[in-house]
């Protein structure tokens, strides 16, 4: 056994969702997921996508203008100072 896992609870739903984030991730469209996973309807599997950041991010770096990199904004350490300040 994975020495990480001794202290988790690993439970037949983990493994179903974490199956269905590695399908979502291997880009198999949501409504497959949900067949697999025997959800009536395709809108309940939408939870999936509403949890998953990469997808996020992923969606976010698509609307980056042409020519420029894609990444978070990153503020500079003197707006980080004044904003610790009013605190």
């Amino acid at each position: 056994m994975c020495p990480t896992l001794r202290s988790k609870t690993i439970s037949p739903h983990v493994l179903r969702h974490t199956a269905a984030m590695a399908l979502l991730h291997a880009g198999t469209d949501i409504t497959v997921i949900a067949l697999w996973l025997g959800h009536e309807r395709a809108e309940t599997a939408q939870i999936y996508i509403h949890a998953d950041q990469t997808i996020k991010q992923r969606a976010l770096d698509r609307t980056t203008p042409p020519g420029v990199r894609p990444g978070r904004y990153r503020p500079p350490d003197k707006l980080l100072a004044f904003l610790e300040q009013l605190t």
